[in-house]
């Protein structure tokens, strides 16, 4: 199946590039809601999954143990800027559970937010494993392994029982096997396992109506749920879509992007999940997508974020980067379908 159209982005009066990609709205019985492209292809979800990657944190105890609150779970589902907050905060956590950070396996990066970026040059340090929007994600790793005895050396690894878990935990909320077959390696090194983008958004339906799972892991999920609502900023940072979005509306939409264009999230009050990759891997895509998603079964979110414009150096508006004529189609068909009036 050929992709549509789901982005384009304009310069003047003209369309000058655009973006193919599909979109999946499901229930959490996997009752398809709305289905753009091919939905059933398997993609890596990347980051989009670091709340279920976090549940054995919270799971085992080791939370509990380390007297881990709303700043540090947050920090665990994250996708951070670098910010000197996102640092400080993860290198409290490593001290809390009594490691240095050579313990982190996830690798150094410059920070992704562009403010913190300049800071760091204007400093003249060095970016450490600290400023890895994933740092805090291992952090949670390593006190979970830490809390249940077991070896902090290699905990990346598929074979490690930390990953072994995390494994089990995703197969267990998306009933699928996923083998070897469908793994790869994420940038911050720990394995990733792709599905199809309609078990992807069935999986995040699962996760904000908290759907068929017992109470310890009901009240977990509650918890992550709660925790990056509560903190928003930490868990993606200043200007970025998730922050923005789950600021303004907390208990109203969980959303997480991930690398390579992917995006998933729930809406609590309206049942399904969603899930959306864009083909070329483009970050402005996948967020302009997953906007307009939210400013069609959110109406009152319309122009929480401003209108995505493309400028000229000197700040010059030149064009915008705007929903595609499929996907507003589809938005339309899903607002009727899920009884949305604008």
């Amino acid at each position: 199946m050929s992709n549509p159209v789901l982005i384009e982005v304009t310069r003047g009066p003209l369309v000058e590039s655009f973006h193919t990609g599909a979109l999946a709205v499901v229930t959490p019985d996997g009752t398809s809601v709305a289905a753009l492209g091919d939905v059933s292809r398997v993609v890596f979800p990347r980051s989009a999954i670091k709340a279920l990657q976090c549940l054995p944190l919270i799971e085992t105890g080791a939370a509990d143990h380390y007297h881990y609150g709303a700043p540090e779970i947050a920090l665990s589902c994250a996708s951070h800027t670098g910010t000197p907050r996102h640092a400080a905060l993860a290198a409290k956590m490593l001290a809390d559970i009594g490691l240095a950070q050579s313990a982190l396996g996830c690798g150094a990066h410059m920070p992704l937010g562009s403010s913190a970026q300049k800071a760091l040059i204007r400093s003249g340090e060095e970016p450490s494993q600290l400023h890895n929007n994933c740092s805090g994600k291992h952090v949670g790793m390593l006190a979970t392994a830490l809390h249940l005895g077991e070896p902090t050396e290699g905990y990346w690894r598929p074979d490690h029982p930390v990953q072994r878990r995390v494994h089990a935990t995703l197969c267990e909320l998306t009933g699928l096997s996923l083998g070897r077959e469908v793994m790869g390696f994420d940038g911050c090194s720990l394995p990733n396992w792709a599905m199809p983008l309609s078990s992807l958004a069935r999986l995040f339906a699962r996760l904000v109506t908290i759907t068929g799972m017992k109470p310890d892991r009901s009240n977990a999920v509650r918890r992550i749920l709660d925790s990056c609502w509560a903190e928003p900023e930490l868990v993606a940072g200043p200007g970025r879509a998730d922050t923005v979005v789950m600021r303004k509306l907390p208990g109203r939409i969980f959303m997480k992007t991930g690398a390579e264009g992917v995006y998933a999230g729930g809406f609590p009050e309206l049942g399904v999940g969603f899930a959306l990759k864009i083909d070329d891997g483009t970050t402005r895509a996948s967020a302009g997508a997953v906007i307009a998603l939210v400013e069609r079964l959110i109406p009152e979110s319309q122009g929480l974020m401003a209108r995505r414009t493309v400028k000229t150096w000197r700040g010059k508006e030149a064009g915008e980067i705007r929903a595609a004529a499929p996907l507003e189609r589809a938005l339309d068909k899903l607002q009727a379908a899920i009884k949305i009036s604008v």
